[in-house]
């Protein structure tokens, strides 16, 4: 989804902090070679994601879709001296970049990288989680969110990408849009959480672990 106004959003990113030159080379990369270069977070939200994460200032990050890795990046802000982000994607293609752009980080040591399906490395992390960012395909959103919440520690915060869908979920016609209208239920409901869904850029949830 389309930010409302552009130049308002020209703005509000000239008006907020800046993000780092690396995290502006992965966005131009993203968008010179990535197939469906939008599903980066762009330099607003990844300054969102990255102030959520240093006021959550996690130990464990578990985050479900890596892409090229900014959002990992931009998590890794707010990761303790000793704190990892275990980030999981199944694109075995964007593989080269996300390393690439690792090793160039100050985070380097603290991204554990896992390649596969996320339903089956998830169970695997052991690790009680203090951040969660899910923004990976969405018919699956609910069983990476139903893997997460036992892992979670009280007072965390499970974060979760594109829950408007380009406005579709208002008239939901398709699967995809279907399981987000479905999981915000899900979300908004759940015993175990507080969640808000802001209206920003393609819906954003924050979901506070209680």
């Amino acid at each position: 989804m389309d930010f409302p106004n552009e130049n308002l959003l020209e703005y509000a990113i000239k008006s907020s902090h800046e993000q780092s030159s690396l995290l502006r080379k992965i966005e131009l990369e993203t968008f010179q070679k990535i197939k469906n270069p939008e599903m980066v977070s762009g330099s607003l939200q990844g300054r969102v994601l990255s102030m959520l994460s240093q006021l959550v200032n996690p130990n464990q990050i578990v985050e479900v879709g890596t892409f090229t890795g900014f959002s990992t990046l931009c998590l890794a802000e707010g990761l303790s001296p000793k704190g990892v982000i275990h980030t999981i994607d199944i694109n075995e293609e964007l593989v080269d970049i996300q390393n690439n752009y690792f090793k160039k980080s100050p985070y380097e040591h603290q991204i554990k990288s896992y390649l596969g399906d996320a339903l089956e490395i998830i169970p695997k992390i052991s690790s009680k989680i203090d951040l969660a960012f899910i923004d990976a395909d969405k018919k699956n959103y609910k069983a990476y969110f139903d893997l997460l919440i036992d892992k979670m520690n009280q007072k965390g915060l499970i974060i979760s990408d594109n829950t408007l869908w380009s406005g579709k979920v208002l008239n939901p016609m398709d699967a995809d849009t279907q399981a987000i209208a479905e999981y915000n239920q899900h979300l908004a409901h759940h015993p175990k959480v507080q969640t808000v869904l802001l209206p920003f850029r393609d819906g954003l949830s924050l979901s506070f672990v209680l």
